[in-house]
């Protein structure tokens, strides 16, 4: 894994190899990001990485300048590898959180700046994630909500979608809250 920009840029760990994740490309990362940073600067906001995974997301907004990004992830593996590559950047803004990302979204109470979901593909009622996310209290006005999705989906007839990127096969659906 690779960290591209910022503070941390060009920092390289090695991801264990029993991890599951589909882990966005670096490409596709990259461009996702640029968009972001055109949208909203991140310095000083809060982030929130629903699906965590190896944490790629997570450590991308800590290195370009969120002041806390919160990382929910289920698997063992992915969280541990989370918390070992935070603890050697020696960054205490990443809360880990090792739980249900679906769940998260129904007991929050805490509302983000950014929040950006990248849930497995192959996940039951994939569909119905943005609109959980939407309707919950994970945003506020003026917050960026970002999907990770395969081409099969079509998130464009949500309340507050703002675009569609798409970067090879990993396609991105971005919404805006009102401010």
């Amino acid at each position: 894994m690779r960290i591209i920009r910022g503070k941390y840029g060009r920092r390289r760990f090695d991801v264990p190899g029993n991890i599951t994740a589909r882990p966005t490309t670096d490409f596709a990362r990259e461009n996702i990001f640029n968009v972001i940073e055109n949208l909203i600067d991140l310095e000083g906001k809060t982030a929130l990485d629903l699906f965590a995974g190896t944490g790629a997301i997570s450590f991308e907004f800590l290195s370009r300048g969120c002041r806390t990004v919160t990382a929910v992830e289920k698997a063992a593996t992915q969280y541990n590898f989370i918390t070992k590559v935070a603890r050697l950047l020696g960054d205490n803004n990443l809360h880990v959180i090792r739980g249900n990302a679906l769940k998260y979204i129904e007991t929050a109470t805490n509302a983000f700046d950014i929040v950006f979901a990248d849930p497995p593909y192959d996940l039951p009622d994939f569909g119905g994630i943005p609109g959980l996310v939407l309707g919950s209290r994970l945003l506020k006005p003026g917050s960026l909500f970002i999907i990770e999705h395969s081409k099969a989906y079509d998130f464009s007839g949500l309340q507050n979608f703002l675009q569609h990127r798409a970067y090879g096969s990993v396609n991105f659906s971005i919404f805006q809250i009102p401010d």
